[in-house]
């Protein structure tokens, strides 16, 4: 399917749900390769980032996300790269980050969610040490993001399982992408780059 379908499809999917304003979403590059970070909240924050996005970005996935109907099959035809811990997959995921690395060599943009799992706090998780792996191997500028308003929402986990319970914010809740200006990757330690996401999660409501 062409990538502006996709991309077309994603941003009539988010505005189905959700109000949708953005902020520093310029500092995503129109061409090059770039790693882009960002909170994870719900289970539609790859598709709402694909909507806000200039070009096409390589979401790495927990593979179980695979399963799910319609995001699936956005997911797979975006290109997404399925990753498994080592504990559960080891082949897996020396699969993915070999996948990263060879999106980023051919200057497409990458995104992860460093704290590796969707919250079921609604706080961050700390950032794992996944984005250091990627920068040693394929140094690129980083692009820190936040998503804003998606707690709570019916594809997040508050008060239970993600998509269990309908209308918990009703339609047309107001959500924000916000970004930040790119990062070097000398400077973007898991520590670093999670302050800045931290800082705009609240820096913009």
């Amino acid at each position: 399917m062409p990538e502006f379908l996709l991309r077309f499809l994603a941003w009539v999917l988010i505005h189905l749900f959700y109000r949708l304003k953005k902020r520093g979403v310029e500092h995503i590059p129109h061409e090059g390769a770039a790693l882009i970070v960002c909170n994870h909240v719900s289970f539609v924050d790859p598709v709402i980032l694909m909507a806000v996005s200039p070009r096409p970005i390589r979401f790495v996935m927990d593979h179980h996300i695979f399963r799910t109907p319609l995001i699936s099959f956005i997911f797979r035809h975006t290109r997404a790269i399925p990753i498994a811990s080592a504990r559960e997959d080891a082949a897996m995921m020396e699969a993915a980050f070999a996948e990263v690395s060879l999106a980023l060599r051919e200057g497409e943009l990458v995104g992860i969610f460093p704290e590796g799992r969707i919250t079921d706090t609604g706080e961050l998780y700390p950032f794992r040490p996944g984005v250091t792996r990627i920068l040693e191997r394929d140094p690129v500028p980083v692009i820190p993001l936040a998503l804003q308003g998606l707690w709570g929402s019916f594809f997040s986990r508050k008060d239970g399982p993600a998509m269990s319970k309908p209308f918990r914010r009703g339609l047309f809740a107001t959500i924000a992408v916000v970004g930040a200006a790119p990062v070097p990757p000398a400077e973007s330690t898991p520590e670093h780059l999670q302050q800045i996401v931290a800082r705009l999660r609240s820096d913009w409501k």
